[in-house]
């Protein structure tokens, strides 16, 4: 697919790349520390009875970025075979969703992303061309597979000061956690540090390629405070006319400083409490499935009234039509 860069701000309105992380039932529970999420448990199904027939209300094509275990079991086929026939783009979001993969050898990294890529493709037709790390997890060395793979975008950053914070509430929250596991969820939702990455895309510098495009999920400029959906319906729970002011500022600085918005929606945006009764401890999860449907829709609205919808692949694409002009970065510590 060809696309045209965007014009200057004014000209033409600026796109927002949309994605959804598919992190399953069992993903989350493996996250929290509960039992039984060996077994797999999915909710797929009802996510996607839900989600696509929204996004076809919407006349929306995303972007989603899949899970290589969940392609490959046999109890999802007919769920990942309805995505891919959907027309919306598919990314990898690794094979195991390991918010360590950072932690990974080279070699186990190759054997994850591809793995992951060999399940989605054949389950769903669609060849990955970006990919997200789990919890944001990113290291040289996957910026190197990735490269070496062909990949087009990565879109593993989360530019905030607040990782920290929302460390502390995770670990809070997931009790039954061991001293082992706990560490290798060291460095989960990120560093102090990660808040000062660029809100808009640039490239990696990887020897001697330089095209892999990064497209960060954006926060607010200046402040560098989240508002992906997940946060948006938590802040709504207070007081719903607050959190879509606070999306409302959040487009107007985008608008103010040039940013193209890369914004991300979870499952559990479309599933409330009377769909998935086993993940209370996911914030928001006190709401129903109808009550978050309903700010939904009401903040795509204030997002479609100030930026065009586009996919990350389409986002990548328009970046790398000005790449002359992009950032070329190396990764803090490593070599690429």
């Amino acid at each position: 697919m060809t696309v045209s860069p965007p014009s200057p701000m004014g000209a033409s309105r600026a796109g927002v790349s949309i994605s959804l992380d598919i992190d399953n039932e069992w993903a989350y529970m493996r996250t929290h520390g509960d039992v039984g999420w060996e077994s797999f448990p999915t909710y797929l199904e009802p996510l996607f009875d839900t989600v696509l027939p929204w996004l076809d209300r919407q006349g929306l094509r995303i972007t989603f970025f899949v899970v290589g275990k969940d392609a490959s079991l046999e109890k999802n086929r007919d769920a990942f075979q309805r995505l891919g026939a959907s027309g919306h783009e598919i990314g990898n979001h690794s094979f195991l969703h390991e918010q360590w993969l950072h932690l990974y050898t080279p070699e186990d990294l190759d054997r994850d992303i591809g793995t992951a890529e060999e399940h989605i493709e054949r389950v769903t037709g669609q060849r990955t061309r970006g990919f997200r790390g789990p919890g944001f997890s990113l290291s040289p060395a996957t910026l190197e597979v990735l490269g070496r793979r062909g990949y087009r975008y990565d879109a593993s950053t989360f530019p905030t000061f607040l990782g920290p914070l929302a460390r502390l509430y995770y670990f809070w929250g997931a009790r039954n956690l061991s001293a082992e596991e706990r560490a290798k969820r060291s460095q989960l939702f990120g560093t102090l540090a990660d808040g000062l990455r660029p809100l808009t895309p640039y490239v990696w510098k990887l020897g001697s390629r330089e095209d892999l495009i990064e497209i960060p999920v954006t926060t607010m400029p200046v402040v560098r405070a989240p508002f992906h959906m997940s946060y948006l319906l938590y802040l709504s729970r207070y007081s719903s006319i607050v959190a879509l002011a606070y999306l409302e500022l959040a487009l107007a600085l985008c608008r103010a400083s040039r940013v193209e918005p890369s914004f991300l929606l979870h499952p559990l945006d479309f599933l409330g409490c009377d769909r998935v009764e086993g993940l209370r401890f996911f914030p928001g999860m006190d709401l129903t499935t109808a009550t978050k449907l309903a700010f939904v829709d009401k903040a795509i609205a204030r997002i479609r009234r100030n930026f065009t919808p586009i996919t990350m692949d389409e986002h990548a694409a328009r970046a790398l039509s000005r790449a002359s002009s992009l950032r070329r970065i190396r990764f803090p510590g490593g070599t690429a």
